[in-house]
């Protein structure tokens, strides 16, 4: 990606020993598998299923963008097996959570934590999972769409609306499974799926949301070690523009994600801040459900 690659030119130029970048292998996902609800040693072919996953999203290009090793984006699944409707179909619930570094330290922060409780699949012992962008597939299907929405959220922490490219890839998807009648790609099934889920990201009204991404992650969190004020400054800027757009925005999943994911470390950047207490009235304002945690910060 660009802003990598401006990194990867300064090092060759100060003679310094560098990676080469490579094509593809975006994702180094760790993949887990609860099947602690169902019943019965039948389904202990289901543990192959973590390491077909996990080739699957790790051994795929998924953009056309190069990358160091050093540059994968870190991510998991976790799959939980919540019902066995027949020997080889299951109704499932999907965590997908992705981190990225936070620059100019040793740390990463969490950018996006999603809870899919609508995924409905078929799997029997040793079936293989192949990549077909033009037939849509209940697992397969759902695992494209999420690994491009990992990748539309990681690139917009790196530049403005940067991740489009990749939330329209995901957009494909969800419209190739509109009509199937599988659980989690109409707007109707659920006010929290992926259908509205992609409708949002792309939607014009919702942008400020994803602005806040990049405001939040480059200017916020990468500049807090060498200027906490300023970033905080920065934060607070973010949290005001949310404020007037949860004015127009009722019900917002994407809106509700970023404070899912933030709230801790959002009340974190500003304890014992000068800022606190205006940071404490937005986010209370915006994101009342978390606010034990925000009250956090008129303890101080």
């Amino acid at each position: 990606m660009w802003f990598k690659s401006v990194g990867l030119v300064l090092c060759i130029l100060l003679g310094v020993a560098t990676e080469q970048p490579t094509k593809g292998q975006e994702l180094a996902c760790d993949v887990q598998i609860d099947r602690s609800q169902l019943s019965g040693s039948e389904f202990s072919f289901l543990g192959d299923l973590r390491r077909r996953v996990e080739e699957y999203i790790n051994e795929r290009n998924w953009t056309e963008d190069q990358f160091l090793s050093s540059e994968q984006i870190t991510c998991s699944m976790q799959i939980v097996f919540l019902e066995a409707l027949r020997p080889t179909e299951f109704r499932t619930r999907l965590i997908v959570t992705s981190r990225r570094p936070i620059y100019g330290t040793s740390q990463s922060t969490v950018v996006v934590r999603i809870n899919d409780s609508e995924w409905q699949f078929e799997y029997s012992r040793g079936t293989s999972l192949r990549y077909d962008p033009n037939r849509y597939n209940p697992l397969t299907s759902v695992l494209d769409f999420y690994a491009n929405i990992i990748l539309g959220y990681d690139y917009d922490t790196f530049s403005e609306l940067g991740g489009t490219p990749q939330f329209e890839s995901a957009r494909r998807i969800a419209n190739e499974a509109k009509g199937t009648g599988d659980p989690g790609w109409s707007a109707t099934s659920s006010d929290r799926n992926r259908r509205q889920l992609i409708d949002e990201l792309l939607a014009k009204r919702h942008q400020p949301v994803r602005r806040a991404h990049y405001r939040y992650h480059r200017k916020g969190l990468d500049r807090f070690v060498k200027d906490p004020e300023n970033a905080r400054t920065e934060v607070i800027g973010l949290l005001e523009s949310l404020q007037e757009t949860s004015q127009y925005l009722s019900n917002s999943y994407s809106l509700d994600l970023f404070f899912a994911t933030k709230y801790q470390e959002l009340t974190a950047l500003f304890l014992g801040g000068e800022q606190s207490n205006r940071a404490y009235n937005l986010l209370t304002q915006i994101d009342p459900g978390h606010s034990s945690e925000y009250n956090k910060l008129m303890n101080r």
